[in-house]
């Protein structure tokens, strides 16, 4: 089982996880920002001789030749399979370096260190690591998960408010996945208001949710396939992003996708209507709306036939029947699919 530790004490959890195997070298990977920002705040005696790997930042470095870099910076500094990486940043790096680290000599340990609220809540647990490829998100990637996750608000002070918004989309989908009370619990909790402390705790019960969903489905065979709720339709509105050369973040593609998908779900398998309008009403408060006309359709459903989760090129989605009642594999066609994101226009005000 994956070892989640949930700790503002940083330094000495990572220090407690490299002492208790005997690594020969352990190296960290980090991007500009978290080179600068976050990596003097943890250092400490037992990553005081690691090799650090720097790579750009932002989700359009999150290629073959990022990964490719990290690899050869592992070679170079004499990486062998009883070595360690930490991966130090948000969730461009826990992705991309958790997939070097997976594919380099065939596998060696990694840990997540992850510093924004998405990493915590979404790539940095659960074993999925990918990079982007083609103009596709996360189109080449291994399932392999993380020796450990040190998951730590600490480093969230800075974080400009979109970007805690950007996480709080994921926390959302998990409490939709989990019940009605905690749906409704995170509408009403402020997360650009709220202490370091408060925060943790909320993030450990979501964090968790992903958890045991993930132990009971490692390789997204089955159940794993609920947390792509919102994700068929994100990915979508991703893709075009990066297609427009205006690339947004993850978890407001999320938040957009998770309306257009509970409509989904209110079409096809009777989700209240009044659930429907709290999370437009929310979505459209604290994230805006991605602006799109009916002449955008046809792309964005071509990215939905190519996204991960369909067998044979179908739009599949997982969808809600209520809080806490999922139903994965849905079939929706293209018909619907439109219906659904012309409804999502109306709830948004495009």
């Amino acid at each position: 089982m994956q070892q989640l530790i949930f700790t503002n004490e940083v330094a000495l959890a990572l220090t407690q996880v490299i002492n208790g195997k005997q690594y020969n070298r352990v190296f960290v990977l980090v991007d500009e920002n978290t080179a600068r920002e976050v990596l003097p705040l943890v250092k400490c005696e037992a990553i005081a001789d690691a090799c650090t790997i720097t790579i750009p930042a932002g989700d359009t470095h999150k290629t073959l030749d990022t990964l490719s870099h990290v690899w050869q910076q592992l070679q170079e500094g004499g990486a062998t399979r009883h070595s360690l990486l930490i991966n130090l940043g948000g969730g461009v790096v826990t992705d991309l370096g958790g997939m070097a680290a997976a594919t380099f000599k065939r596998g060696i340990d990694f840990v997540n260190c992850p510093t924004t609220l998405l990493s915590a809540v979404d790539a940095a647990v659960g074993g999925k690591t990918g990079i982007n490829f083609g103009g596709f998100k996360n189109e080449l990637g291994v399932f392999q998960e993380a020796q450990a996750v040190v998951i730590s608000t600490k480093f969230f002070a800075t974080l400009p408010a979109a970007e805690l918004r950007s996480g709080y989309a994921e926390m959302l989908k998990h409490g939709m996945l989990e019940s009605h009370a905690e749906f409704s619990r995170l509408l009403n909790f402020n997360v650009a208001d709220a202490s370091l402390d408060e925060l943790l705790a909320l993030l450990e019960t979501s964090v968790k949710v992903k958890q045991r969903i993930v132990e009971q489905d490692p390789h997204e065979k089955g159940l794993r396939r609920a947390l792509n709720l919102g994700h068929t339709v994100g990915h979508a509105f991703e893709s075009m992003a990066l297609h427009r050369g205006n690339p947004i973040p993850h978890g407001y593609a999320v938040a957009w996708g998770l309306v257009a998908e509970t409509v989904l779900s209110h079409m096809k398998l009777k989700f209240a209507s009044s659930d429907l309008q709290a999370l437009a009403v929310f979505v459209r408060d604290n994230y805006g709306a991605f602006h799109i006309t009916c002449d955008d359709y046809p792309l964005l459903l071509d990215y939905m036939h190519h996204d991960k989760k369909s067998v044979s090129g179908e739009i599949n989605c997982s969808l809600l029947r209520a809080c806490g009642d999922v139903e994965t594999g849905v079939t929706v066609t293209d018909d619907d699919m439109s219906a659904a994101l012309d409804i999502y226009r109306d709830l948004l005000g495009i």
